[in-house]
């Protein structure tokens, strides 16, 4: 049995028909999208038709991730203050992109199971679980330095392997003798390769083997789309961090936390500004 977990692809429309592309040549039986196809980015709308067109004609399947949440909270509550409205217009200007399809991002599951299609013996306790985070919740990333104390009680009991992601990192580790494989990004990764990944595991001699695959593509035109779209110039003060994040292929928007956001959301500075002052720093 062939299976093909991926997420993170964050509306980069070119990252995702590359991984579509390598996906189908390699002919796996099952495909799970775990999370984030939608947001951060600026062609959330075709992101999702597409996907949409894979599972339907395929059978691929979805997980919720934090951005999918995130945007159908802005569908149906609207921002409290003219700041908030601001700090989430990039999430607006892609629920505006999404609204005629909103339903096509409804009703995916927090959580994704499945065994191996096998007569073997072992194929009984071959269980896999997908999620976009871990049980506490899709915002709760698994990376390298988070200390085993801290994840137990967060994987579920009796499976084979705990597949994740939510980080933009692909990792590797292992829970009191459970294997954790978080697939990365096809669209953002954060680990200082601009490649995107995504996972393929295949049942073989008892055991699921794993493997990362990192491909290139045609990032010129995803470079295109940000600008042309509309995202950075409408997508209100932070979404040139969130284009800085994809252009240096590392997490930006925890160091805007920890020297900005205090004083922005005090009323103390102005968001454009502040961030203005920000990417000066961060510049490469």
């Amino acid at each position: 049995m062939r299976v093909v977990i991926f997420s993170d692809v964050q509306a980069n429309l070119p990252a995702m028909q590359e991984a579509v592309e390598r996906i189908l040549k390699w002919g796996p039986d099952l495909v799970v999208m775990a999370g984030d196809l939608v947001n951060r980015g600026p062609k959330s709308l075709e992101c999702l038709e597409l996907f949409d067109q894979l599972r339907r004609t395929r059978g691929w399947l979805p997980v919720q991730g934090n951005h999918e949440t995130y945007i159908l909270k802005c569908a149906a509550e609207a921002p409290a203050t003219p700041l908030e409205a601001e700090l989430r217009r990039f999430a607006d200007w892609t629920y505006a992109q999404l609204r005629p399809r909103i339903a096509a991002l409804t009703g995916w599951p927090d959580h994704l199971c499945f065994h191996a299609a096998s007569a073997e013996p072992a194929a009984a306790q071959s269980w896999v679980h997908v999620t976009h985070g871990t049980m506490a919740g899709n915002r709760d990333g698994i990376g390298p330095a988070v200390p085993d104390a801290a994840l137990r009680g967060k994987l579920p009991p009796d499976i084979a392997l705990f597949v994740t992601a939510h980080t933009h990192r692909p990792l590797e580790r292992v829970l009191d003798g459970v294997p954790i494989l978080n697939v990365g990004s096809v669209g953002s990764p954060f680990d200082g390769d601009v490649r995107g990944s995504f996972a393929q595991l295949e049942w073989r001699g008892g055991h699921w083997q794993r493997e990362i695959v990192r491909f290139t593509y045609d990032r010129a035109r995803a470079d295109r789309d940000f600008l042309a779209s509309g995202f950075i110039a409408e997508g209100g003060a932070l979404a040139p961090i969130l284009y800085e994040e994809w252009r240096q292929a590392r997490p930006l928007m925890p160091r805007w936390r920890r020297d900005f956001e205090a004083a922005v959301l005090a009323g103390q500075r102005a968001p454009g500004p502040a961030v203005a002052e920000f990417l000066s720093q961060v510049a490469t």
